[in-house]
This record gives structure tokens, C-alpha cells and sequence, in this order.
């Protein structure tokens, strides 16, 4: 695994795929299914090629362990236009903002996903997303 691929996100072929599909009048729908696929092929690429998340050491208690694997969210897309020359900073700023009005608007999170969608694990039972539980007490 060369150096830096641990923390690496855009890799080249995905930075392929933002200059080939995105358009100028994309809609948020479209951005967030270009998103979804993008993370995808993110992490295709690592599991093929066998990257693991890079290894931390918690401050408090010392323990190790990998953390958790990067993901890309829509924020991070519409960064990327402006990071790899796709589009100007004026198209990313507006871009942006729409993207935070549309976000708060159909309540979606970072990644374009409904806050407390039911989703399932296995074949556990149905776990609601983004649901607090209180610890101990009656």
C-alpha cells in the first residue's frame, strides 16, 4: 500500500468520475446519487486493495485501533470541485449553500441520507438511526 493511502479519499479514478458526471446544473438529487456512488467506488477501491483505516491511539486510555473509514459526504463532493479544478470557487460557495438550505430543508445528513431512517442490521431487528438511548436508570 503506498504511503498516504491510509487517509486518502479522492483517489484519481474517482476524481475521473466527478470531472466526467457533474454538471453546472446538477440537481441536489443528482449530487447526492453522484455522491452515493462515489462512495461506492471509495470503498471498492480499499477493499481491493486492502487499505485499512489508520491505526489511532486514544488519548485518555492509551488503547489502539483502526479508525473508522473514511466516507464521502456531499460537503466533501462539492469541496472537491473547487480542490481539483472543476469548477470555480464562486460555483462552490453558491453550490454550498444551496446544499446546506436543501439539507436543512428535507432534513437530511451529511451524507444526503433522512436523519432517523429505520435501517437494518443483518437479521436483527429494524434499528432506527440517530436514536439516543438513556444509560441505566428505570
Amino acid at each position: 500500500m503506498p504511503a498516504g493511502d491510509a487517509q486518502r479519499t479522492w483517489f484519481p479514478e474517482m476524481v475521473a468520475v466527478v470531472r466526467r458526471d457533474w454538471e453546472r446544473s446538477m440537481s441536489m438529487v443528482k449530487l447526492i446519487e453522484l455522491r452515493d456512488r462515489l462512495d461506492s467506488m471509495l470503498q471498492s477501491i480499499r477493499s481491493e486493495r486492502g487499505i485499512l483505516p489508520p491505526v489511532m491511539t486514544c488519548p485518555s486510555c492509551g488503547s489502539t485501533g483502526h479508525a473508522a473509514s473514511p466516507k464521502v459526504s456531499v460537503r466533501a463532493l462539492i469541496l472537491s470541485l473547487a480542490r481539483f479544478g472543476i469548477a470555480s470557487a464562486e460555483d462552490v460557495r453558491g453550490l454550498e449553500k444551496s446544499w446546506n438550505r436543501y439539507r436543512r430543508q428535507e432534513q437530511l445528513d451529511m451524507y444526503g441520507e433522512e436523519g432517523g431512517r429505520i435501517t437494518t442490521c443483518g437479521s436483527g431487528p429494524p434499528l432506527r438511526a440517530n436514536v439516543r438511548r438513556e444509560r441505566g436508570g428505570t
